[in-house]
């Protein structure tokens, strides 16, 4: 089934406070909201205002930005809640509560009528306050079906702007979650929004998201760098690889060359680094190093690449200083450093190279100086050619 048209429901400043690590000011929160923002999120989502005094100040100084995307917050389903949150400034209110037998029980210990009264009224408050309002079940998928149906039709109903599933506790499917969004997508009104919330406690947030997609969902919620509760969220920059190699025209909305730059901000504010197998940032994202792939991606990137990297601002890398390297890739290092050698010496050269790597760690500049050596016997030095390519 083709993705339609979707939102991205940003989630740093919510889910992602969740996260260890984090624990950011409002002046960084401020730069994190008018970075998404730039980047073209549809949403962000906020702390609840009843989290702490702070998070109530945040919640109104944000929503006060005058952003171009929609402001949610995120409150349990309470009129308490629903009320502090309602006078904050925000487009809208999503509200939650836990379905699953284990999260009424030794959570909020209401039965499923209770939980559809609860609703109810808090809905019907939103709604007279002309705002959003979301309605989502948390650990859907640990969830008796029968009451889960009961529960979303009830509130689909009354009129909800959209309805959400969650994989609180990250244990569902890519074809659970594909058969969820399509059995709530039957009995729910065609206008009623779907949103996806998925973790990542087994690996699976990623594929679950564009499951999600797939299936009829209309929203994701992502987080930058996946950060949130646990192992956290569906990636904001996983999302777009998955959907940027389906189809590029998917993302085409968001101003992707803005990714690494926001990643980072995250990653430093919170005290980690960017992984070295990060989706599409990551430093060996696009770095090539087996022969063969260096030939190929030499000759036509796309034989290797499934992301461009200039799509996203970012530099292709050929490794070479290794016992794997191909004499392809030290023709064209050779050639981008406007040395002229022949084929035959090039193969020499690059035998010679292979034969150093086996007894000891070589880099960049041990190869150029081998290069430069190879080229003094000749004693001549071409212009530099070739597509510029940064090399490792």
């Amino acid at each position: 089934m083709a993705i339609g048209e979707f939102a991205l429901i940003e989630s740093t400043l919510r889910e992602g406070e969740q996260f260890v690590g984090a624990n950011f000011t409002t002046g960084q929160k401020v730069d994190i909201a008018q970075a998404l923002d730039e980047f073209g999120v549809e949403y962000i989502e906020l702390t609840s205002p009843a989290a702490s005094p702070q998070s109530l100040r945040d919640c109104k100084t944000i929503a006060g930005l005058g952003l171009r995307c929609k402001v949610l917050t995120h409150v349990r389903c309470t009129m308490d809640d629903a009320k502090l949150a309602a006078d904050t400034g925000v487009n809208g209110i999503d509200i939650v509560i836990g379905a699953s037998s284990i999260l009424r029980q030794f959570s909020h210990g209401k039965s499923v009528v209770q939980i559809i009264d609860s609703a109810l009224e808090v809905i019907d408050f939103i709604k007279s306050r002309r705002l959003e309002v979301r309605f989502s079940t948390e650990d859907s998928f640990r969830s008796d079906i029968a009451d889960l149906m009961e529960i979303y039709q009830a509130v689909d109903r009354v009129g909800v702007t959209r309805v959400g599933i969650a994989d609180t506790v990250g244990i569902a499917t890519p074809l659970q979650v594909t058969d969820l969004v399509r059995r709530l997508r039957s009995v729910i009104h065609p206008a009623t929004q779907i949103e996806f919330h998925g973790h990542n406690d087994s690996g699976c947030a990623i594929a679950n998201s564009y499951c999600a997609l797939e299936a009829g969902a209309t929203h994701v919620d992502t987080s930058v760098l996946g950060i949130g509760e646990r192992n956290g969220i569906t990636s904001l920059g996983g999302l777009i690889a998955r959907l940027y190699t389906v189809d590029r025209r998917l993302v085409a909305k968001y101003r992707l060359k803005m990714l690494r730059d926001i990643e980072n901000m995250v990653a430093d504010l919170v005290g980690i680094g960017v992984p070295f197998n990060n989706y599409i940032t990551g430093i060996t994202a696009c770095t090539h190093k087996a022969g063969i792939h260096a030939k190929a991606v030499l000759n036509n990137p796309e034989t290797y690449e499934a992301i461009n990297p200039r799509d996203f601002g970012l530099t292709r890398y050929i490794s070479i200083a290794h016992k794997l390297t191909g004499w392809n890739a030290i023709k064209a290092r050779a050639e981008q450093l406007g040395l002229n050698l022949s084929d035959e010496q090039i193969k020499e050269v690059t035998a010679h190279i292979k034969s150093l790597a086996d007894t000891k760690p070589l880099e960049l500049g041990d190869v150029d100086s081998i290069l430069r050596e190879w080229t003094a016997k000749s004693e001549h030095v071409a212009e530099p050619q070739g597509e510029q390519i940064t090399w490792a």
